[in-house]
C-alpha cells in the first residue's frame, strides 16, 4: 500500500469526541459552482464572495495549498433540473440544482489518515505540513487525490495545515515506505486564531 502512490485525500480514522457524523450544510454549495469537490478533499467555508463571484458566503469551497482548512468533504445531494434527487460522493463541476446539501467533517478533534507524496520517518511526528495535489481527484471514483507534502515541513513558529500524530497502523505500511500513510490532525482551521476572510 504505502510503497505505491494511491492517494485518497483526508479519510477520518477516529473521533476522540465520539461524534462520527458529518455536518449536513443546507445550500452548502452554490448551484453552478464550476470546480469539482472530491470526497476527502480539504474544504473551507466561504466568508466573503470569492474572486469569480460564483460562491456565496456561507457555502464551502475547496481549500488551497496554503492557508486554512476547515474539514474534509464527504459528499453531496441535490435536486437536479428535472426534479430528480441526486446523491454523489463528489460535486461535479458546474452542476445546477436546488436544495443542495453538502456533507463534510469539521470536528477539530478528528484524526485523519492521508498518504504522503513521499517517504515519512518516525522523526516527523509532531511536525506540521501542507497539502499537495489538493485539487486533484477522480471523476470515476469521486475520491480526492490530495496528499501530505512530505517536503513541505514548516519551520519553528510557522503554521502548517496539518500535524503528523501517528503512523496509520496497516500491515503494509511502515515508517520510511515510499508513500507513507500517516495520521494527522488539522491545525490551521477557520475555528482558531483571528478571523480571516476567504477570497
Amino acid at each position: 500500500m504505502s510503497a505505491v502512490s494511491a492517494p485518497f485525500g483526508l479519510r477520518p480514522a477516529f473521533f476522540p469526541t465520539g461524534l462520527e457524523r458529518a455536518q449536513a450544510l443546507a445550500n452548502g454549495i452554490t448551484s453552478g459552482f464550476a470546480t469539482n469537490i472530491y470526497k476527502g478533499q480539504p474544504v473551507v467555508y466561504v466568508t466573503t464572495a470569492n474572486q469569480t463571484g460564483v460562491s456565496t458566503v456561507g457555502t464551502i469551497i475547496p481549500a488551497l495549498i496554503t492557508g486554512t482548512v476547515t474539514g474534509a468533504f464527504q459528499g453531496v445531494e441535490w435536486t437536479d433540473t428535472t426534479g430528480r434527487r441526486r446523491v454523489s460522493n463528489y460535486w461535479p463541476a458546474s452542476t445546477t440544482g436546488t436544495a443542495i446539501i453538502a456533507y463534510f467533517y469539521n470536528d477539530l478533534n478528528i484524526i485523519y489518515e492521508i498518504q504522503a507524496d513521499g517517504s515519512m520517518l518516525q522523526t516527523t511526528l509532531g511536525n506540521e505540513y501542507a497539502f499537495t495535489n489538493i485539487a486533484v481527484g477522480s471523476a470515476s471514483t469521486g475520491l480526492s487525490a490530495a496528499t501530505l507534502g512530505s517536503a513541505t515541513a514548516v519551520g519553528n513558529g510557522v503554521q502548517g495545515q496539518m500535524r503528523v500524530v501517528d503512523l496509520a497502523p496497516y500491515a503494509d505500511n511502515a515508517w520510511g515506505d515510499s508513500f507513507t500513510v500517516v495520521r494527522v490532525q488539522l491545525v490551521n482551521t477557520q475555528w482558531f486564531g483571528a478571523y480571516t476572510a476567504t477570497a
